[in-house]
């Protein structure tokens, strides 16, 4: 199927993403190197490293602060998370953290598939681009006046954290 970039924004709000901004993309079929996949796995830890920037992106994931807490030290991804490329590799896509999000498997990741996967026969695509490194749906996001108590807890265990890494 086609898409336009309306369709393509009105697609993913059908799929209960409708605050997800898409990228226009042709897609370049290329050669992956063999070692991709080592290199990888080092940049998924570098990726996660990185979330120190994202406290209030994975507060609202609503991880139990031991996951969170892994997360952001770069040793695993919590269940039901996913790492996606913004460019898929074998479109040209590149091995860097700039080109990676991470979101929930199910229902996000899942129903970005089949947002792809429904313009396989197309010349130009539209490929998720979320503007942060994390991607969680704004009704994820919506809190009660009296304010989300994972959120604060989680904020506040970050600060911790950083702040104890700065010492070191």
């Amino acid at each position: 199927m086609q898409f336009n970039h309306d369709s393509a924004l009105a697609r993913l709000a059908a799929l209960g993403m409708d605050d997800m901004p898409v990228l226009e993309y042709t897609p370049n079929r290329c050669v992956i190197d063999s070692d991709w996949f080592q290199k990888y796995s080092m940049l998924r830890r570098e990726f996660m490293a990185s979330l120190t920037d994202s406290f209030d992106e994975i507060a609202f994931m609503n991880l139990p602060q031991e996951e969170f807490m892994n997360l952001i030290m770069g040793k695993h991804m919590p269940e039901n998370t996913s790492l996606r490329f913004r460019i898929p590799l074998i479109w040209g896509g590149k091995l860097n953290i700039d080109n990676m999000f991470m979101c929930l498997t199910f229902p996000q990741s899942h129903n970005l598939d089949r947002f792809i996967i429904e313009q396989s026969d197309a010349t130009t695509i539209f490929l998720p681009n979320p503007a942060k490194k994390i991607y969680v749906t704004t009704t994820s996001s919506i809190n009660s006046t009296s304010g989300n108590a994972t959120s604060d807890r989680l904020t506040q265990s970050a600060v911790q954290f950083v702040s104890g890494r700065g010492n070191e």
